[in-house]
């Protein structure tokens, strides 16, 4: 809301905002030249110092969520749930809190159950008629799955088609839901068998693994060198 309504000042005003991020701290320069009316100038130093200290305690969350994912009972899993696309640090260490054990589900149709992504059936003894969604379950998990799709359908040649042919005859809300449950179905089956991601490309894995070791930072590797720290990873993987 702060950010909307700093962005709203500058174009109620008729300003040039400055390069680099109207937003920015190295910016912050440029609010203070502005020649304001005092309401104005007190609104505009209030939004600024809101943006600012929620920045900065996002960052630690960030910071705080990252080490953590090095750390059991999460690290074991991180390695194999970070290879799906879409699920970068974040996603990832929301959907492993919303599961907790995989072995609780003997069935991905049950996790898909969990995370109210799995389909609502009217049987009537006559007609059977598959229904939306339930949206029953852990909605932070359903929310992670979809972001997740977004992203997946958007970069990753397979989910890309998937989501294409499911367009082809529904709306694309529902096709991008129905890729998150089938997103969702596969991470059963990674966890549960400890297998590497087959439509995944193991340079862009490789990747994926000095980013999450670049996020942790050196005090949550324990002092280990980003590139080796991607390399246990890959093994943990069986990928060398």
């Amino acid at each position: 809301m702060s950010k909307n309504r700093l962005h709203s000042v500058v174009q109620r005003f008729n300003l040039d905002p400055p390069e680099g991020g109207l937003l920015t701290e190295k910016n912050r320069g440029w609010w203070e030249e502005q020649e304001f009316s005092d309401l104005t100038g007190f609104e505009v130093e209030h939004d600024l110092e809101i943006v600012r200290t929620l920045g900065e305690q996002k960052e630690a969350l960030d910071q705080k969520l990252a080490e953590l994912s090095n750390t059991e009972p999460w690290a074991s899993d991180m390695a194999f749930l970070m290879q799906i696309p879409g699920m970068g640090l974040i996603l990832s260490m929301i959907v492993l809190s919303a599961i907790g054990d995989i072995t609780r589900f003997s069935h991905p149709r049950h996790l898909a159950g969990y995370a109210g992504l799995g389909s609502g059936v009217h049987d009537s003894g006559k007609k059977h008629v598959s229904k939306p969604i339930t949206k029953e379950g852990r909605k932070e998990l359903r929310w992670a799955m979809v972001e997740a799709a977004w992203v997946a359908v958007r970069f990753d040649p397979h989910w890309k088609e998937q989501y294409q042919r499911l367009r082809a005859r529904m709306h694309p809300n529902k096709a991008i839901v129905a890729v998150a449950r089938r997103m969702l179905v596969s991470i059963w089956h990674i966890l549960t068998k400890r297998e590497p991601y087959r439509h995944f490309d193991e340079e862009i894995i490789a990747y994926k693994m000095l980013i999450w070791a670049q996020a942790i930072g050196e005090d949550g590797r324990q002092g280990l060198p980003r590139q080796q720290f991607a390399k246990y990873g890959l093994l943990r993987l069986g990928i060398g």
